[in-house]
């Protein structure tokens, strides 16, 4: 059993993309080829913004709209604690300074709760500007953006949604990726919809920030690539990653979507009275870029996951460590006391097996690996 299955899907695809690819190679144009246009202008139509940016990856896209903002020394960026740490590297690489907001203990996401209080507590300290806001769509699940964007508006802050894991996802009608005055994504392999590398893109409504993003991704070009008008860097999506995710993104939207939805439910279904299951909010759907259960402590999540290895089924640990915690944020000081709910899903958390193409069979073997060691 695949922890996440890119054989199966690629076996089910490799028609399409084998196809794609011979046509960059025989071509040659392995740098902004038409497969590049082609697939921004199908991500941008999926999503419902008007402008889709690729770039190198999606700690890139991130950076792009720091740059963008202008965001750097003085200025306090918001992300959660819980969550992979690019999204406070791209803060401080900025030169501004990350502050870690805890999270909701059933959605995962960025608690608005807390995020006023760090807000209110950065100004009353004086030291700081409150600029941007950075919810992650965690595992699949859009944050709680209608309230962020509230607290945003109060502050007169930036909302950039971190759509790595998100995309897919959806609020109502509204699609993950469109909820930020910028958002961005991953096409990192292991997401919703990946590449066979790596890979990014952002995405906005506002003309004057995607002609900024084009220019800061190849060295702060002007007119063409040798006339070069500020500072910028080199990230762009190759053409073969592109040929890739366009037949990806067809079969994402025809039916992977749709199976992966199905595999979480009959999760949930089976597993909602032995652990604690991830909930959905009413009008909100995910792309289950995991599907995460909680443990009652660290004893039981190793007790459970060595018995998943014997059973030769794969799980993960998203995350060991809070944010506030990495070594690499040591000088900010915070305290744990501001993180209980992180640090109480760091100890606890456990990741299965889900993708599109994980049959019945293996989801049942899974519940009853658990349900044995639970009896």
């Amino acid at each position: 059993m695949q922890f996440r299955d890119l054989n199966e899907q690629y076996r089910v695809l490799k028609e399409k993309i084998d196809n794609g690819i011979q046509k960059v190679v025989s071509d040659c144009n392995f740098i902004s080829g038409q497969q590049v246009n082609a697939l921004e202008e199908e991500l941008a139509k999926y999503v419902g913004k008007k402008h889709c940016v690729t770039c190198a990856n999606g700690t890139d896209a991130l950076t792009l709209a720091m740059m963008v903002w202008g965001v750097g020394a003085g200025d306090a960026v918001f992300v959660p604690d819980f969550t992979f740490f690019s999204t406070g590297e791209i803060v401080s690489f900025a030169g501004a300074t990350p502050v870690f907001v805890d999270v909701d203990m059933y959605t995962f996401n960025m608690s608005v709760d807390s995020l006023e209080k760090k807000i209110q507590d950065t100004i009353q300290d004086g030291k700081l500007n409150p600029k941007v806001i950075v919810p992650v769509d965690l595992f699949g699940l859009p944050a709680d953006y209608y309230r962020i964007r509230e607290i945003a508006q109060k502050y007169k802050m930036f909302v950039l949604e971190d759509g790595a894991q998100g995309f897919g996802g959806q609020i109502g009608t509204q699609k993950a990726c469109s909820f930020g005055d910028i958002s961005t994504t991953s096409f990192f392999p292991a997401k919703p919809l990946g590449c066979y590398g790596d890979g990014g893109a952002v995405f906005t409504d506002d003309d004057d920030v995607e002609e900024l993003i084009r220019s800061y991704c190849v060295h702060g070009k002007g007119t063409m690539k040798y006339d070069n008008i500020r500072i910028g860097m080199n990230s762009r999506l190759d053409t073969i990653q592109a040929a890739i995710l366009l037949p990806k993104l067809e079969a994402f939207q025809k039916y992977e979507l749709d199976n992966v939805n199905k595999a979480a439910e009959l999760y949930t279904k089976n597993l909602e009275d032995v652990v604690k299951v991830p909930r959905i909010p009413t009008g909100y759907y995910s792309s289950w870029a995991q599907y995460t259960i909680q443990l009652n402590n660290k004893h039981e999540r190793e007790n459970l996951q060595r018995r998943l290895k014997e059973s030769g089924i794969p799980s993960m640990i998203y995350y060991t460590k809070p944010m506030h915690r990495q070594k690499a944020f040591k000088n900010l000081q915070n305290a744990d006391s501001d993180y209980k709910n992180t640090i109480r899903l760091c100890e606890t958390v456990l990741s299965l097996p889900i993708h599109p193409y994980l049959s019945k069979d293996d989801v049942m073997k899974v519940v009853d690996v658990i349900c044995t060691w639970a009896s």
